[in-house]
């Protein structure tokens, strides 16, 4: 294996590109291979987050990498990227199944020119299956795997999570598995393909949760529960609660000290109860006693009491948390053009540092006339490539998607 691992990433959308962002936070060389009008992220972006005509979708998760635009459909460019995969250890496919077969570049053949290669492959429900076939989004997956229905399940009935959840999941898991077939590698001289989906990753998001409701004979309404309540397997009054002036969540705690906190007589008269079995009951009492109360007049008292709470925050809070700065959860790079755009950090540190920031691909085929030349193609070469729309790079007309 080279020092420096080499990863080839036929990946777009968020799953693949979240776990090469990964990969390359860590010191890998990854090389994006995009169509010559760039990838879908590269055209679409929720709330219409964009800075100077780049998406904000892209910078979230394509941190590190390179970019090689180029037409696979054609011989030439079929040839040069097999030419890349001769010399890297692992690539990276979130395409649905059979795209890279019909492409000339599928698993089998790949494996059979270079048997060590590291094969990874994300999908949405699996690579194989009566289902394999169907889309694979987030927002499907959190609605197939009961997510959704475990999440909501209260008076308002079933609820979608927030942010794409099970894409990211999907990529970090598909990150710890390529990294594990690297180690067999170096251990046996063998590859490996890993495979990773949306649903197993949405499953897998739920382990406590599924080996819970499987554990034991459940009602038929259990995650229906009072809408304080925020999981349908914890005791009250683990959830959120409102405030005189926003909300605040309570985790596992102590129903005497909870009572003790709060002086609240009608919380001790409930503290023998039980507050799973009775969990509404005992939620609407606490919400009950907090709804006129401060943030601000309760939290020293429940530090002091030892009870788990925090504020609900809003994503503009959290940026001025101390302990995120502390933490340097956000990096703020510069935008071609004018501006800047505040990207998540790398979630771990290693001896105490994180992982720097090298590069961003704002233009598709930004890196393209590096890459090749690495390959051992001229400049010239590479300009003839881009003429004949093998390729595209800096310079070249790119075709419209």
């Amino acid at each position: 294996m080279q020092l420096k691992m080499k990863v080839v990433s036929f990946c777009h959308y968020l799953q693949g590109p979240a776990c090469t962002q990964y990969l390359a936070d860590m010191g890998a060389e990854v090389v994006k291979i995009e169509p010559l009008a760039g990838a879908f992220e590269r055209h679409w972006s929720g709330g219409n987050s964009w800075i100077n005509g780049v998406s904000a979708f892209l910078m979230s998760a394509n941190r590190n990498t390179e970019s090689l635009a180029i037409d696979l459909k054609q011989p030439e460019g079929r040839d040069l990227v097999l030419r890349l995969i001769d010399e890297a250890d692992v690539v990276i496919e979130n395409f649905r199944p059979g795209v890279l077969d019909r492409l000339g570049l599928g698993f089998d053949m790949l494996r059979e020119r270079k048997p060590a290669l590291v094969l990874a492959s994300a999908s949405g429900l699996g690579r194989t299956g009566p289902a394999a076939s169907r889309p694979g989004q987030d927002l499907l997956m959190q609605a197939r795997s009961g997510l959704i229905a475990a999440t909501g399940g209260g008076t308002q009935g079933p609820a979608a999570v927030g942010a794409a959840v099970i894409d990211q999941h999907g990529g970090a898991l598909l990150a710890m598995g390529i990294l594990g077939a690297c180690v067999r590698r170096l251990q046996t001289g063998e590859g490996t393909l890993v495979e990773s989906s949306l649903f197993a990753a949405g499953i897998d998001l739920q382990t406590e949760a599924l080996t819970k409701y499987y554990a034991v004979k459940q009602r038929p309404d259990v995650f229906t529960r009072d809408r304080h309540v925020g999981s349908w397997y914890h005791d009250a009054p683990y959830g959120v609660y409102p405030l005189a002036e926003g909300h605040l969540v309570l985790s596992m705690n102590d129903p005497a000290k909870l009572a003790a906190a709060l002086d609240s007589d009608a919380l001790r008269a409930l503290q023998q109860i039980d507050r799973y079995a009775e969990r509404d009951r005992y939620a609407q009492a606490v919400a009950a006693e907090l709804r006129t109360r401060r943030f601000e007049d309760v939290s020293p008292v429940f530090d002091a009491h030892a009870i788990w709470h925090e504020r609900v925050r809003s994503y503009d809070d959290l940026l001025e948390d101390p302990q995120a700065r502390h933490n340097e959860a956000f990096r703020e790079i510069d935008v071609p053009g004018g501006g800047t755009a505040l990207l998540v950090n790398h979630p771990l540190r290693y001896d105490g540092e994180l992982p720097g920031y090298r590069r961003m691909p704002f233009h598709a085929g930004q890196d393209s006339l590096a890459i090749l030349q690495r390959l051992g193609l001229s400049e010239a070469e590479c300009r003839a490539l881009a003429d004949a729309k093998v390729i595209g790079m800096p310079g070249a007309t790119a075709p419209r998607s």
